[in-house]
Formats: C-alpha cells, structure tokens, sequence
C-alpha cells in the first residue's frame, strides 16, 4: 500500500519505519515544527531501541522516502496522522490539501490522541467517500519499536467495514500471531485509551495513599503491597508505590479526560483526586529529607539518582525531579544530579544554576560530599550499587529510595538510613541485631 505518514512524534517515527519495514510504499512528511534535519538529530530518536537504525535502512532500500510537502505525495491508500495533541489545526489543514484525497476510498487511520470525536472531525474534513479510523498510540517509550511489531493490541476504532479491512491489511504483518485487533465505533475507541491510562493512574495514585497510611501507621507497605497483589481481583500490575508519576501521554491524556468529563457537565472529583495525589507525591521525598533533618535544609548538599520520567527515555516532562528540585532549591541545598540520558532536556528547562551539578557518566560522582542520596528513576544502574561506597561518601548517610527498588534491612545492614515510600529501616545500634524502625 502507498502511505503518507504525517508528524514528528514517536508515533510517527516508528509507524513510518515499521511499514517501511514491511514493504509498504512510505512517504514520511514530518511536522513543520520539526522538520527531518531537526528530528535526525534528536536524543529521544536516537536513543530508541532500533528505531533509527531501520528508519535509515528503509531510506536506504528506497521504501521510505522524506518528503517536505503533501505536494510530493499523490494516490496514496492511507494516510496516517501522528501528531501531538496541540497540532489538531494542521492535521486539518493538510487534509484539506488538493494533493490528499484523489484516490477513492482513502483511509484516514488517526494514531494520535486528539479529544474524543476529533477522528470524525478529521473525517469530515477529507470528504466523501473517503474514511477515517482511530488507532489510539499505544507505544511505550523506550520500546516502542517492540510495541508496534509485536503489539499485545490495538484498538481500532471504525465505523465502516471497509475501513477496517483497509486497515487489517496495513497492518497484517504485525497481527499474525494472535489476533490483536479489538473493534469499536471510534469515540468508543477514543475514549477507551483515555480510560485506561485514567484507570492505570487512579490505581497507581491509590497506592501511593496507602504507603502514606503505611508510614504513619509503622507499617512496611511493601507486604501490604504483596497481599494486595496476590488477590486475583486485583493483580500486581501498576500496584507499586513510588514518588510520582509523569511523561507527556500519561498526564495529557488524564487532562483530556478530566476535559471530556468536564465538557459533559460531569465533572470527576475521582480524576481531580488522582491527579492532586500525584503532584503531592512528587514533593514526598523532600518532606522525608526535611524531617530527618528537623527542616535545617540551607546550606546541604543532595545527590539525586534518575531525572527522565521513566527509565529507557530522555523525556523529563511533567516528571518528579521537576517539582522535588524547584523544593529543595527553595531550601538553598544544593543538587548534584546523574542521570545516563536525560540531562540535556533538564538543562533545556531548568537553564544552567550555580545550585546545579549535573553528571551523566559515574553516578557516584554525584555522591562526592553529599549529605543524602535521593534514587528518583529506577534506572538498571542504579538498582545494585556499592553499599560500602556509598555508606563512606554520604555524609548524612541517607538512602532516600523513591521507587522502592532497594531492601531496607540490607541497606540499613550497610550502616545506612533508609526511608522508602511506606519502607524504612535504621542501622542496627552497636552490639544489636536487626534493625530499630523509626521514621524521621
């Protein structure tokens, strides 16, 4: 099939690719506010798992080609959108284009997520007889090229049977092991992405307000965690307890929703209260600091561990560090930060700061006379560190663990002070066994 793929996000990128890869005809028309000699050299590209390496090998066997105008395009089979959620006008504007729509039956496949209802929106735009169909992203950042060709699903939103045969055939390489498709009318599908993230983030927020209970009741959250976990009704997945939530589609689409809701004339006191909790838990390792130290911040030093969102991604959008450094530098501390990817984007939004050091190669460099460590990212290299090291270099010798990745009585075994979130655990007095719980 003959495809046109429109925008600069990852989305894109990796549909782009993928169909490419497949041999589909593509033509890539990347967003103007990000043409290809920008986008080339972007970390975020380059650093995805074998993203790059095929969009250059499909540039190479001549079934992707870079285009700088729907001009350059012409009998295409589909045309995919992926754009962000503030390009909704341009996807308009380029359906509107003579160039787009000469050949019957075009399917508009929208890979983006727009508000619910923008995919007919889109539709009406391009005219009959042509037809338009939501594939909500479902990529996961840091393997999105996994995700695409080896989908566990997709939701395909269509209201025309010859959308989404048109559809299934674009996409037949990828659903050959089992069928992934789950059909709908397109707001259902919509929506259905919108709710899920919104379901993923309420049990992640509702987790993190039983810790909060678990610390002031002396009790370790982690079993709480495990008893929940093995209830069948429940399950383990996103049932861990950390400091906060971020990333550019998971609070986008929780916004859009709490939207949707509101636009409706029903408000959601649920997603109000979900998302509150959130941005209470970002600051939550900064108040662990500021009771172990009686609020005497001015002048101390913190390591922090981990700045992206997530692991496996350079992004820092609406990511916790953001709101626990604007904390501590209110306090005069001063911050010395690592992270292996993402300190290019930290720079490019928290500027250079005398009360700023920042490190991407030995993250032990961040250590060198600091009071604490604060683990905020639960990168692999992070996960088993030099216990005796770190328990020399810290002044303080305090292990403040975000993501509850550590083992408070082994830590705690090294002559250091954990504080988890709803996990603790002191060094044993001289001449005692175990650990003495006491929260600061």
């Amino acid at each position: 099939m003959k495809v046109l793929v429109y925008g600069s996000e990852l989305s894109a990128a990796t549909a782009a690719a993928a169909l490419a890869w497949v041999g589909h005809e593509v033509s890539w028309l990347p967003h103007a506010g990000q043409p290809w000699r920008m986008l080339r050299e972007a970390d975020w590209l380059r650093r995805e798992p074998q993203l790059f390496e095929q969009i250059e090998h499909s540039r190479a066997d001549g079934h992707l080609t870079l285009v700088d105008s729907a001009e350059s395009v012409a009998d295409i089979d589909a045309l995919w959108l992926g754009l962000s959620s503030s390009q909704r006008d341009d996807a308009a504007t380029l359906l509107r284009h003579p160039a787009v729509g000469r050949k019957a039956r075009l399917v508009l496949v929208n890979n983006s997520t727009f508000p619910v209802g923008e995919t007919e929106h889109l539709e009406r735009c391009l005219g009959d007889p042509h037809i338009g169909v939501a594939l909500p992203d479902m990529l996961e950042e840091g393997r999105a090229w996994t995700t695409f060709t080896r989908p566990t699903r997709w939701l395909l939103g269509c209201d025309d049977a010859d959308g989404e045969r048109q559809v299934r055939e674009l996409l037949r390489a990828f659903n050959r092991r089992s069928e992934v498709f789950q059909c709908m009318p397109c707001r259902d599908a919509e929506l259905t992405k919108l709710a899920i993230n919104g379901m993923l983030a309420t049990r992640i927020s509702y987790m993190n307000e039983i810790a909060g209970l678990a610390d002031t009741l002396d009790v370790d959250v982690e079993h709480v965690r495990q008893g929940m976990g093995a209830d069948t009704r429940i399950g383990f997945e996103y049932l861990y307890p950390g400091c906060g939530f971020g990333g550019p589609s998971f609070s986008r689409d929780l916004m859009r929703l709490a939207d949707a809701q509101l636009s409706s004339g029903r408000a959601s006191a649920l997603l109000d209260r979900v998302m509150d909790i959130n941005e209470q838990k970002k600051e939550t390792l900064f108040r662990k600091l500021w009771a172990h130290f009686s609020g005497e911040l001015q002048g101390k030093t913190v390591a922090i561990w981990g700045a992206a969102f997530k692991p496996g991604t350079v992004r820092i959008d609406h990511a916790p560090v953001l709101t626990l450094l604007e904390a501590l530098w209110a306090q005069g501390v001063h911050v010395k930060l690592h992270d292996p990817a993402a300190i290019p984007a930290l720079i490019d939004t928290v500027g250079e700061r005398d009360d700023l050091t920042t490190f991407s190669d030995d993250p032990y460099r961040a250590c060198e006379g600091a009071d604490a460590l604060m683990l905020v990212t639960e990168w692999k290299t992070y996960w088993n560190p030099d216990w005796e090291r770190l328990a020399g270099t810290l002044r303080a010798k305090l292990i403040l663990d975000g993501r509850n990745i550590y083992d408070p009585d082994f830590v705690a075994s090294c002559g250091l002070c954990y504080r988890g979130i709803g996990r603790r655990a002191d060094p044993a007095p001289p001449g005692a066994w175990g650990s003495s719980p006491q929260e600061a």
